[in-house]
């Protein structure tokens, strides 16, 4: 099973505290480096110093890196054309060698478009889907060729579809809980499935419902990578737990029911269950960026363990 670490800036991150924990990640082992895209702190979190932009981050440690794959859960569609997008998000694999992943989701926090002006459309799934059709279309397009499209939403002519990524397929990422629209616009576009922050039982029911959408319009069930997103808190004895748990306003059996935490045995133990539940990767959220103790401890005891 791959381990991701992923980060929800908006709580309070510089950029520095960002690039300190990307180069722990790909220290330390992990596969990948992921980030949330919102640009307002939820809950009783100050938010300080302030939002970072997702792939502004993004660009700045794809130079910064050599190995680790980077890329958002989720993209807000509402925050950027998807022309624009689609340059942004090639241009910034080209200056990773090829270690960019994109997911994409339709936005939903309205708060956060209201404090900084953004439009908030009703409809937002129509414009997702219209999304994923453009920035698809525009890196699929040969070179020389031109790409256009007429939706309801959006509207592109003769575009020249430029730049292309360094790799010849950019992985696409689409999750959620939806039972229906979900899955067959994940059986259309995704390279990967994620589910966050969902319990076992949710995890095996919606994940039968992709594959089902992805034989129906196709392809192979298994042709996707099924992944979920759950917070994590690992400590060497139930003090340590309680002490993280702590530093990120939580309890541990609240952390244990929802999440990965515990002893580094539990959390394996719970890896093993999410993966019997068809989970190949997971997506670990991470709060507390200055605790680099804490990815170290998972890398040497959780996933030195897991095959």
């Amino acid at each position: 099973m791959d381990l991701r670490i992923f980060t929800e800036p908006q709580q309070g991150a510089s950029y520095d505290t960002l690039l300190t924990v990307a180069k722990a990640t790909e220290d330390l082992g992990f596969d990948a480096f992921f980030r949330s895209d919102h640009y307002l702190s939820m809950g009783s979190a100050d938010g300080l110093p302030g939002p970072t932009d997702a792939w502004i981050t993004l660009a700045g440690l794809a130079r910064e890196t050599s190995r680790i794959k980077l890329g958002t859960l989720m993209t807000a569609g509402t925050f950027r054309l998807p022309g624009v997008l689609a340059i942004q998000v090639a241009q910034v694999d080209q200056m990773s060698g090829g270690r960019v992943e994109l997911g994409l989701g339709a936005g939903w926090f309205e708060e956060e478009h209201k404090a900084y002006g953004i439009p908030f459309p009703k409809e937002k799934f129509g414009r997702l889907e219209e999304q994923l059709a453009i920035v698809t279309g525009l890196w699929a397009t040969e070179p020389g060729g031109t790409f256009s499209y007429d939706g309801k939403h959006y509207q592109l002519t003769d575009s020249p579809a430029l730049p292309k990524p360094a790799q010849a397929r950019i992985p696409v990422l689409i999750g959620g809980h939806g039972a229906t629209r979900t899955p067959r616009l994940a059986a259309r576009y995704a390279d990967e499935f994620n589910i966050p922050f969902a319990s076992l039982e949710d995890t095996r029911t919606q994940f039968d419902r992709v594959r089902a959408a992805a034989v129906e319009a196709g392809r192979g069930a298994d042709d996707l990578v099924y992944s979920n997103a759950l917070v994590v808190c690992v400590g060497k004895d139930d003090a340590e737990v309680a002490r993280r748990a702590a530093a990120i306003g939580r309890e541990p059996e609240e952390l244990k029911a929802n999440g990965l935490a515990g002893s580094p045995a539990e959390v394996v133990d719970k890896l093993g269950r999410y993966a019997e539940a068809g989970s190949s990767r997971v997506y670990l959220q991470t709060l507390d960026l200055h605790d680099l103790d804490h990815l170290e401890l998972i890398s040497s005891e959780v996933m030195s363990q897991l095959g």
